[in-house]
């Protein structure tokens, strides 16, 4: 690979939506349903694991371990999943570069849909002992491989496809499939809490996962009928694609890496602390709900209902603002509320939790995730876009979203489930992404035909 070479043809320019391009609306209407539906089947898996890792899978698959031990070892399950998601993100990001990104979101949602519905198959402690738990884990990194590059492929499609001067609305929008998503996870589990113990840890629980079949049926079917991305075909056009996508974004973007890593801290690490820590907290503080298990779920449907408008607004905001400024603000704010939010949780009034959960989710995560959806693509030059972005949002899933459940429930227990623990870590991840933005080039607007990464 040239640097500094760019593809440029007219008819490039018009495919790819530079500045008064044609857009084929037909294609860029496929692209944003085919997107939003893997978003909502990869956070319909997300929200229903990691609420019955909150709720039940530790009784159901780590009897043994005690009531702490459990809820540790269950969350450790869920950051197994997320464990798996770079080396998703490296095998999938390679076919994605190399081969096309309609292949690598047909797979995707195939490994991850496929996973979730085994796991309503599986046996509990009950009737086999530690088998089901091996089983648990087993399918978990299934699906942690497949999520591994389902939300970059979505993302770098949307954006390839979208107009520039609206790339953040557009590429914004599949996202909202995310908050369709949580509205199903969370929908569900809030129904079939009211059920009684015996009935949602007998069988009930298995509901939840078995349904995912439906959304895989619809995902694959919307996908076949996709098209390749301008961009790619530009590139297979003109023969630049690389046959070592993986190796030239090693060579050329690792600053970038960092960047898209570090932006990511204070999003999904707070996405995972308000959706899950949180609920663990609620549910084993002496005092604050003990027991109730449908606070947590009704808060995350509320939450998602407006989080659905938002990332959309600040998606649209860094359109006219710029990426970077609107996803300053958003890590700031998302800082500036992690101690009252949290402290208010403990007073034991259910609206205040709602209302922490909607300002956390719906303001302070998507007024990042906003900006970040067009951001993202647009750091890294045309031949390695896919594994740059799936690289830079996997690592980043680990060290927040992954290990803030594990972490954050080992750090209950050691203190005695101080609210002062997902106060700070929210606090300090969101401080994270604050302080990247000051290393973030400004990529509004930036022609994705270019092989060049934003400087």
């Amino acid at each position: 690979m040239h640097k500094g070479v760019l593809v440029t043809t007219r008819t490039e320019t018009n495919l790819a939506g530079a500045d008064g391009a044609v857009v084929e609306p037909e294609q860029l209407r496929k692209a944003t349903l085919a997107s939003s539906v893997g978003s909502a089947l990869e956070y319909y898996d997300f929200y229903i694991y990691g609420l019955a890792s909150a709720l039940i899978f530790g009784p159901l698959f780590f009897k043994p371990l005690g009531e702490s031990g459990a809820l540790i070892a269950s969350f450790a399950t869920y950051g197994v999943g997320f464990a798996a998601r770079p080396f998703g993100g490296i095998v999938f990001g390679y076919i994605g570069d190399r081969f096309g990104r309609k292949m690598v979101l047909l797979l995707t949602i195939g490994m991850m849909g496929a996973a979730s519905f085994a796991i309503g198959l599986l046996p509990t402690f009950e009737q086999a002992g530690m088998l089901g738990a091996v089983l648990l884990v087993t399918l978990r990194i299934i699906q942690g491989l497949g999520a591994g590059a389902e939300q970059a492929g979505a993302t770098t499609l949307i954006s390839e496809v979208a107009p520039p001067r609206r790339r953040g609305y557009f590429a914004a929008l599949p996202f909202v499939g995310i908050q369709l998503g949580t509205l199903l996870g969370a929908g569900t589990f809030a129904l079939i809490a009211l059920a009684d113990k015996a009935v949602l840890e007998g069988w009930l629980w298995r509901v939840p996962f078995l349904a995912s079949f439906v959304l895989i049926v619809v995902a694959v079917f919307i996908r076949l009928k996709l098209k390749e991305t301008p961009v790619f075909q530009e590139l297979e056009k003109h023969k630049n694609v690389v046959k070592n996508p993986v190796g030239e974004l090693w060579k050329h973007s690792k600053k970038n890496v960092l960047i898209g890593i570090g932006l990511r801290m204070g999003e999904n690490g707070n996405s995972s602390i308000y959706s899950a820590l949180l609920i663990s907290f609620m549910s084993a503080s002496v005092g604050v709900f003990p027991g109730d298990k449908q606070i947590g779920p009704v808060g995350l449907l509320i939450a998602a209902g407006f989080a659905a408008v938002m990332v959309i607004t600040f998606g649209a905001l860094s359109d006219r603002f710029g990426r970077v400024l609107v996803y300053r603000y958003g890590a700031l704010f998302q800082a500036a509320i992690a101690l009252p939010a949290f402290y208010l949780v403990t007073l034991g009034n259910v609206t205040l939790v709602w209302i922490v959960m909607v300002v956390g989710i719906a303001l302070g995560v998507q007024s990042m995730l906003g900006p970040q959806c067009p951001l993202l693509p647009e750091l890294f030059g045309s031949q390695y876009r896919f594994t740059g972005v799936a690289l830079s949002r996997e690592f980043s899933a680990v060290l927040a979203g992954g290990l803030v459940p594990v972490i954050g429930a080992v750090l209950l227990t050691v203190t005695g489930h101080s609210w002062l623990v997902p106060a700070i870590y929210s606090l300090v991840l969101a401080l994270i992404s604050f302080a990247t933005t000051f290393f973030t080039p400004e990529t509004a607007g930036r022609d994705l035909l270019s092989i060049e990464d934003a400087k």
